[in-house]
């Protein structure tokens, strides 16, 4: 299946909202807000703080398009101001690495599409607009799936075996499946 990555952005927010209502504002409505600094706020309208976010160009993802130029999934990334909240955070600060570029965060891929290379694409398509930004050091904390089952919705920070293809290394264990991965990328 051919895929087309675009940054998300003003021209693109009608496609990325598409997405996320056809599939109830994923993750029980979250608008991949959760991992910016309001994420937590209570009576928060996600997806007008999504939206304010990516117009103020406050938030990044890639996204990916089908053949018929609809969203079909797509991969968040940030600078640690951006992306604030982080998985295994008590874990993570008892020996905080050094303290990244970037962050990615979040995927999510359309149920109908999985296991089509969308995530791989979205993972790719950030990458490249990380390094069009200046690159530098880039972290995830996705989860190892390796030798057991693990559900496609616990999935949404990705696995290590996709960080792993895409040039990360593993740098320290944070969670009982979850790794903290690196990469430095240089700028293009």
């Amino acid at each position: 299946m051919p895929h087309t990555v675009r940054p998300l952005d003003p021209s693109t927010w009608d496609a990325f909202a598409e997405l996320m209502e056809r599939n109830n504002g994923v993750f029980g409505g979250c608008w991949c807000i959760g991992f910016h600094p309001e994420g937590a706020e209570r009576g928060l309208d996600h997806r007008e703080a999504k939206r304010e976010r990516v117009f103020s160009d406050r938030a990044h993802a890639a996204l990916v398009f089908d053949d018929d130029g609809k969203a079909q999934g797509w991969c968040q990334f940030g600078s640690p101001r951006e992306l604030t909240r982080i998985k295994h955070k008590r874990e993570y600060l008892k020996d905080e690495p050094p303290i990244p570029d970037w962050r990615i965060t979040c995927f999510y891929v359309d149920k109908k599409h999985r296991g089509q290379g969308i995530a791989r694409a979205a993972l790719e398509g950030a990458l490249d607009l990380i390094a069009r930004r200046g690159g530098g050091l880039v972290e995830a904390i996705p989860e190892v799936t390796a030798g057991r089952t693990a559900h496609g919705h616990f999935l949404f920070s990705a696995t290590v075996e996709l960080f792993e293809d895409c040039g990360f290394t593993r740098h320290r264990q944070v969670g009982k499946h979850a790794w903290i991965v690196g990469r430095v990328l240089d700028p293009v």
